[in-house]
């Protein structure tokens, strides 16, 4: 990641702070994207040398986020990294009941917001010719139901498609786009909905993991982004990386079952 350029959105806590403060001690150039101005300064000014900044940007906003990336490349001259984090996890309701204008605001953050990001950071990097990589944050609810509620599993899927699509039509121009999708990973924004603190939430899910003896952390989330991220993936496109230690790839129910 050395002299890379990366913008982080949703980097002022948790796994996108994660994958800001781990892309600028490899060497990149970091400007974290949020709407959390205190955190994000916070963590920009705690960024030891100095190659970290922070920028107010709404994802839900597609000015802004034109703006996030034409003030990155004004700076640095270059974009060669995004990372398409920011999200948000709502209560929406049983589906019978579903809260439709939370569902809205949910899918304009999580897959609009994604849309945006992808769109003018790719703009950005094919105008300069800049073989560049595009991250974005999907989740264990891109692959299968019972993740989250129906309009966040949703939002989820649909940004898996656009990484899929994208990463079609942007190969030709050496731009690659791939996702993450972490399992359960106590953050702000998951504490935030179950009421539980992040001791609390890995405390709760440990019993269920398939992987025993690891909780994952946003910092190993944002290791599998720092991979996609760097010319190690150099001929990695249109992935979808699941960091779950292995809880969709089998039934659980099955495995409790049988005594596994």
């Amino acid at each position: 990641m050395d002299g890379k350029v990366a913008i982080v959105t949703g980097g002022a806590s948790g796994i996108g702070e994660a994958a800001a403060r781990l892309f600028a001690s490899c060497g990149a150039t970091v400007v974290i994207a949020d709407v959390q101005d205190e955190l994000g300064e916070a963590v920009a000014a705690s960024v030891a040398g100095g190659g970290c900044r922070y920028v107010r940007c709404d994802v839900t906003d597609e000015a802004q986020v034109e703006a996030a990336v034409a003030a990155a490349v004004a700076e640095h001259g270059r974009l060669d990294v995004m990372v398409s984090n920011a999200g948000v996890l709502l209560p929406t309701g049983p589906v019978v009941d579903m809260d439709l204008a939370a569902l809205d605001r949910v899918m304009s953050v999580n897959f609009r917001g994604a849309a945006a990001c992808v769109k003018h950071a790719a703009r950005a990097m094919v105008s300069r010719g800049t073989r560049g990589a595009i991250v974005c944050t999907a989740s264990v609810a891109s692959c299968q139901g019972g993740f989250g509620p129906a309009a966040y599993t949703a939002s989820k899927h649909a940004v898996l498609g656009l990484v899929r699509a994208a990463a079609g039509e942007l190969g030709r121009h050496g731009v690659r786009v791939n996702c993450v999708s972490p399992g359960g990973v106590a953050t702000p924004l998951s504490c935030g909905l179950t009421g539980m603190s992040p001791e609390e939430m890995e405390a709760a899910a440990e019993p269920h993991n398939v992987l025993r003896g690891k909780v994952l952390k946003a910092a190993d989330v944002a290791e599998a982004m720092l991979f996609l991220a760097s010319d190690q993936a150099a001929f990695v496109s249109g992935h979808n990386l699941v960091v779950d230690g292995a809880t969709t790839a089998v039934n659980y129910a099955v495995l409790q079952s049988v005594g596994l």
